[in-house]
């Protein structure tokens, strides 16, 4: 899944294993010329059953805490270019309406 946001235009570090419940990477996503939006992403396995793909304690008690952006968490491949696609969207949108006002 990491090469998926890679091959998307994503800029990620893996964050696996830096502290119990702390998401799986940081993912930098490119949205205008010289900007760009970070985000914390938990990857879970979208083939596994649900409740192998569910959150553990640990990461739940993270994203209830956290006080930045929400934690995003992409469950396949297909998910993870689509949402790299929205983010980019989204701001493209933003970027627009800020310069026609």
């Amino acid at each position: 899944m990491i090469q998926a946001l890679r091959d998307a235009g994503a800029s990620v570090a893996s964050t696996h294993g830096v502290h119990k419940g702390f998401p799986d990477c940081v993912v930098g996503i490119p949205t205008t010329p010289g900007d760009g939006e970070t985000y914390l992403v938990e990857i879970k396995d979208g083939a596994k059953t649900v409740s192998r793909r569910t959150l553990t304690p640990d990461q739940v008690k993270f994203v209830e805490q956290w006080k930045g952006s929400p934690v995003v968490i992409l469950l396949g491949e297909t998910q993870a270019r689509e949402w790299v696609q929205r983010v980019q969207r989204k701001a493209l949108k933003r970027s627009y309406a800020e310069h026609a006002s």
